[in-house]
């Protein structure tokens, strides 16, 4: 099958599984052409089924904000027909599966025919899709989609919720391959970051107000209290500096290590003992998951679909939003006792091998294989 991946090519979550998708596809045997504005971060090129395609937007002075959406439609089309791509995989409804329903219209006036399927991901719904300016365009897209998957059933009731949708919905869980969070390293690389007796702390997020960066501090404030510790957070967003000022008005910011965008996610979350992520929302939450797959308890908050993937009392705990004493006293509940923390760690291990690679990709090739039966 020849499939185009149209996605986001950025830290995200949306971006980072769908490349892995990609190249789960090409293992798999099928012709994988991903189209964005920049190669994605977790693409490596080294595959012979995986292809590159760049969309570029010139830059008109007509235009006070540049028309992604027409040169993404566009490029679409002419890489359809050039490599005669079978199917459209984007996710992220904005704008992308706006652009790929224009381009299909355009292909059937060349008599060419192809079926689009739609991921949604989460903001695309929940946030951006739901503002007035955009609801209708997003309504439209998902319902003029040949088939349509979410990550999670809360991502799907609430996408049913908010919009007014003809389209049967199909969940569709990310996933990860177990097998590149299973590194060990050093106590040497270890003590880079932390002393012998300090507990390691992570975070990861794009440092937005819906992560609560308040809270990941607030939280770690207590467990520094009650024992040694130290606090990473991985990413870069509008929160950083108020967390850093944060810090210093704490008097902690020399306990917090912001090590901003990185590439060595899998090992930050090796050589970590605890998992912190209280957001507001989460329609599935992949850095949860990648971090019980490298056996690290989490501490979350029970938003959208974090309940589907963090379980309550195995491979973490469950707060309501802003419940900062009870996050608190679970992070501290873990890790001052060796054999209850080594009990969690088992435990994320297991339930993240749920999600693995193997049993997830077929069912995205399910839905194609449908999709495509429906379109002759």
């Amino acid at each position: 099958m020849k499939i185009a991946i149209v996605c986001y090519p950025t830290f995200g979550g949306s971006g980072v599984v769908a490349t892995e998708l990609g190249i789960a596809l090409a293992e798999h045997g099928h012709e994988v052409h991903f189209i964005t504005y920049k190669q994605p971060v977790r693409l490596q090129l080294l595959h012979s089924n995986v292809h590159f395609h760049e969309v570029t937007v010139p830059n008109y002075p007509l235009f006070h904000y540049q028309p992604y959406e027409l040169a993404l439609s566009s490029k679409l089309v002419d890489m359809v027909k050039l490599h005669k791509i079978e199917l459209l995989h984007v996710h992220y409804a904005i704008p992308h599966a706006y652009a790929g329903y224009m381009a299909k219209k355009m292909l059937a006036e060349e008599g060419i025919n192809i079926p689009m399927v739609t991921t949604l991901h989460g903001t695309d719904i929940t946030l951006v899709g739901n503002h007035p300016f955009y609801k209708p365009a997003v309504t439209f897209s998902i319902n003029n989609s040949d088939a349509v998957t979410s990550v999670s059933q809360s991502l799907k009731d609430d996408t049913l919720r908010l919009f007014d949708i003809k389209n049967e919905i199909h969940v569709v869980p990310n996933f990860i391959d177990t097998e590149k969070y299973n590194n060990t390293y050093p106590d040497c690389e270890r003590e880079l970051i932390a002393h012998k007796d300090e507990k390691i702390i992570t975070h990861i997020s794009n440092l937005r107000t819906v992560k609560r960066l308040d809270n990941v501090i607030e939280i770690f404030n207590r467990v520094q209290q009650k024992m040694p510790a130290k606090l990473i957070i991985v990413g870069e967003g509008p929160e950083k500096k108020p967390t850093e000022k944060l810090c210093q008005e704490l008097g902690i910011l020399d306990k917090v290590l912001f090590v901003g965008n990185s590439h060595e996610v899998d090992k930050i979350l090796s050589l970590s003992d605890l998992f912190v992520l209280p957001s507001e929302h989460e329609s599935f939450g992949l850095v949860a998951l990648e971090a019980m797959a490298c056996g690290v308890p989490v501490i979350s908050s029970n938003a959208g679909g974090l309940p589907e993937v963090n379980i309550q009392g195995e491979s973490g705990y469950l707060s309501d939003v802003g419940d900062v004493d009870e996050m608190a006293e679970n992070a501290i509940k873990i890790l001052e006792c060796p054999v209850i923390h080594s009990k969690f760690k088992a435990s994320a291990k297991k339930i993240a091998k749920r999600f693995e690679t193997k049993n997830v990709v077929p069912l995205y090739e399910k839905v194609y294989t449908n999709a495509l039966k429906n379109i002759q």
